[in-house]
């Protein structure tokens, strides 16, 4: 599925996965990859064989690719949607060596590399971005069993696009937080899928404070852990007077 938001096309692949062209054919990536979001398997429609098929997306036309923390640094995911001439902009405290998966040092990709801390501002072609702090508080819902967060103050950040005239905010995996209750967004990309992010209620509640001009949740549903029920979350967003949209097949 498609969603087309006042003249944005907007495609969620999956977990943090999200694709973004203007009129102008200017298209950002967030996130990509992991968990077969680019490189995943479905069931053809052919009663002629049940063996899955394997998806290669390999669109390779991102002029900017936004990272925002490791558990969402796919070098493979980036090559796959990245143009030639791409901006690949990544947190600072990405670090390839503390990932425990087969995955390239950032600083050898072969594309114009930014780094960008927890409160910075960027230009990459059409786009405005500016890089928000995004974790989970130490005392709230979203910590290990220890009380320690999934997501530490510093180890990661969200980031809100301006693209065409609209905004679009990404919080990345965090809980919600004083400062996103004051951004101007047109389009809301909240984590609805709980476990380490904010749950479908927060993300809800915070909606109905942004009152965006289009809601459309992501990072759910991927894995076990991030299930969700996304209609009672688009009920519940709805019924806050808030347009909201699923990304589902």
């Amino acid at each position: 599925m498609t969603v087309r938001h006042d003249g944005l096309t907007v495609e969620w692949f999956g977990y943090a996965t999200v694709r973004l062209e203007t009129p102008d054919r200017f298209v950002a990536y967030i996130d990509p990859g992991r968990y077969g979001v680019l490189t995943g398997e479905w069931e053809p429609d052919s009663p002629d064989t049940s063996h899955p098929v394997p998806v290669e997306y390999r669109a390779q036309d991102g002029d900017a690719i936004f990272v925002t923390h490791d558990h969402h640094y796919d070098s493979d995911g980036i090559e796959r949607v990245a143009g030639e001439d791409a901006t690949v902009v990544v947190y600072e405290g990405v670090d390839a060596d503390a990932i425990d998966r087969d995955v390239k040092a950032v600083d050898d990709l072969p594309y114009d590399v930014r780094r960008v801390g927890a409160e910075d501002h960027l230009t990459v072609g059409e786009c405005e971005a500016w890089s928000l702090p995004a974790h989970n508080e130490p005392d709230g819902p979203h910590t290990r069993a220890n009380g320690e967060p999934y997501h530490p103050e510093g180890f990661g950040v969200g980031f809100l696009l301006s693209l065409d005239g609209k905004t679009v905010f990404w919080p990345g995996d965090s809980d919600v937080l004083d400062g996103h209750r004051e951004l101007d967004v047109s389009l809301f990309l909240p984590p609805i899928g709980g476990s380490f992010t904010m749950d479908r209620r927060e993300a809800a509640a915070l909606a109905e404070r942004l009152e965006p001009d289009l809601v459309l949740p992501i990072h759910y549903d991927t894995f076990s852990a991030l299930e969700t029920d996304s209609e009672a979350f688009a009920a519940d967003v709805a019924g806050r007077g808030v347009p909201v949209v699923l990304d589902e097949e």
